[in-house]
């Protein structure tokens, strides 16, 4: 049996080391090849190039970058057509992967797309790119699955990879001994894993951060950077607001830092997602760029309520969030400050949140690899 697979970024690379690693179990003599990252590369994917060659984010950016995609994609059909797996994966990356998918497809290969695109958020049309290139979709949120089902597209719900590694049960006081941290009340602040992220929202984070400090002399943040290249830049932000003696800064470690802390303040994205799972209250903020957030709204691409995943997924928000001209220190430093002064509120977001935790903990891998080999079976 063989299996091509194209995953993108680091996410998807987890996706797929978890997929490669189960399908192995269950035979052994499987060969796996495609686009992988170093997590599918060590549970035994020859890598043909690396899932970081996709990461390529927002509206102008990939202009730059799509000559050489077209290239890598022209390459990987050429390739699999002339030597075709009994089934393709492509892994998120929905911009790349379902236009190989639909190529792929048409030759007579059968296709997964593993992680469905964000229909329920912005341009809902994609679903009936879906259909055309996908013999199954495998939804990591359980309410996908109602959107693909209308459409008569093969969809299953696998869980989410996230909910099945994160502990069940976490110990705030020890996680803050181990870190160094000992103030009575820690905020964790999370910028955000990219420069543009970091260069958008971080000294609003930050100017939030100081009106908390301002009522709070106790008070103490506590930073993940997500990476090396980010620090001079958060590390400047935080000098600027004369905030250096109250933020300790860890070298990744976000999952510690929101176990330690009593409100997470984030960019919103995965963050947020593992938030909630960890059962942390939390407030979100983003922004995009002026010329992306116009295109966006000109276009009328974006058509949710909420944009932060957590609440999406239970029956009330309870995470506050604020959206580009929303994000405004006062009004972000507020609702820290409210879930601060309300323990009760905080329990209860914290036991909703771990309900969460059981709905989306699924055995992903598991699920996925069974999808796979009942689609190679048909």
């Amino acid at each position: 049996m063989k299996i091509g697979l194209v995953a993108g970024e680091s996410s998807g690379d987890l996706l797929g080391a978890g997929l490669v690693r189960e399908l192995k179990r269950r035979y052994p003599d499987a060969t796996f090849e495609g686009v992988a990252g170093p997590e599918m590369l060590a549970a035994g994917c020859e890598q043909w190039d690396a899932a970081e060659s996709l990461a390529v984010m927002g509206l102008i950016e990939p202009l730059v970058h799509l000559p050489r995609l077209w290239r890598l994609r022209r390459d990987l059909v050429h390739r699999w057509r002339n030597s075709p797996p009994d089934v393709f994966v492509g892994i998120d990356a929905p911009d790349f992967n379902l236009g190989l998918e639909k190529k792929l497809r048409a030759a007579g290969i059968k296709t997964i797309h593993y992680v469905s695109p964000s229909i329920w958020a912005w341009r809902p049309g994609r679903i009936k790119t879906v259909k055309a290139a996908a013999d199954k979709v495998l939804c990591i949120l359980p309410f996908e699955k109602a959107l693909y089902d209308q459409e008569g597209v093969d969809a299953e719900f696998v869980g989410h990879p996230r909910a099945d590694s994160i502990p069940a049960v976490v110990d705030v006081d020890a996680t803050r001994k181990a870190l160094g941290l000992g103030a009575q009340e820690i905020v964790a602040v999370l910028p955000g894993s990219r420069a543009s992220e970091v260069s958008m929202l971080g000294e609003i984070l930050v100017a939030a951060a100081g009106l908390i400090a301002k009522t709070r002399n106790s008070i103490q943040f506590v930073t993940p950077v997500a990476t090396p290249a980010l620090r001079p830049a958060i590390e400047a932000q935080i000098a600027a607001a004369g905030l250096s003696q109250k933020f300790v800064l860890l070298d990744g470690d976000s999952e510690r830092a929101m176990v330690a802390a009593d409100v997470v303040l984030l960019a919103s994205g995965t963050a947020a997602l593992e938030s909630a799972l960890l059962s942390r209250p939390t407030v979100a903020a983003y922004r995009l760029g002026k010329i992306t957030y116009a295109i966006f709204s000109a276009l009328k691409l974006l058509k949710l309520t909420y944009f932060t995943l957590p609440n999406l997924l239970t029956e009330t928000p309870l995470v506050p969030e604020f959206m580009q001209d929303e994000a405004r220190p006062e009004d972000i430093a507020a609702a820290v400050v409210e879930l601060l002064d309300d323990p009760v509120q905080r329990q209860m977001i914290s036991d909703t949140f771990a309900k969460l935790r059981i709905e989306l903990a699924q055995n992903t891998n598991q699920r996925a690899a069974d999808a796979v080999i009942s689609l190679l079976k048909q």
